[in-house]
């Protein structure tokens, strides 16, 4: 719908039209040994993956983290520093990945935000099929952060 817009306004000489970008921001929070993933209810069945969410106006993309991994698992976190990005078409957004080191590791979960959040040792994520688990897709920046993690526990 908003492609048919912006080609009405340009066809009618009312200027360039930028379509919206709706940034996120995607982590993966550990605390030197573990990582922090969690899984929604729509997902398949023991698939986990990284946190994420929107980012909120006026908030900058190391406070969308932080914000982000307190609503969901309420870990407060540290040095955030960023990975990679990924485009992502759902509305239109780039997915933009970090790294954070958590500073509390106890989990109380939202449950209005995840099915569940639990911490994982770098063993138990590179023998997860075995414990009924899957990571996402090989392609997606989720598992790109979490690959690239575990190269660092070897």
């Amino acid at each position: 719908a908003y492609a048919a817009i912006a080609d009405a306004q340009e066809s009618r000489g009312l200027g360039d039209v930028y379509k919206r970008q709706d940034p996120a921001v995607i982590m993966l929070v550990h605390d030197g040994k573990r990582a922090l993933l969690g899984r929604q209810k729509i997902w398949k069945p023991g698939m986990y993956s990284t946190l994420a969410g929107f980012l909120e106006p006026g908030e900058t993309l190391e406070e969308a983290v932080a914000r982000e991994v307190w609503e969901e698992a309420n870990i407060d976190v540290s040095d955030v520093r960023y990975h990679s990005s990924q485009p992502w078409p759902f509305p239109g957004s780039i997915m933009l990945g970090f790294y954070a080191e958590a500073k509390s590791t106890f989990i109380r979960r939202n449950d209005e935000e995840v099915e569940d959040v639990q911490w994982f040792e770098a063993n138990d994520l590179r023998d997860f099929p075995a414990h009924g688990k899957s990571l996402p897709r090989t392609d997606s920046i989720a598992r790109r952060l979490i690959e690239d993690w575990l190269e660092t526990m070897d």
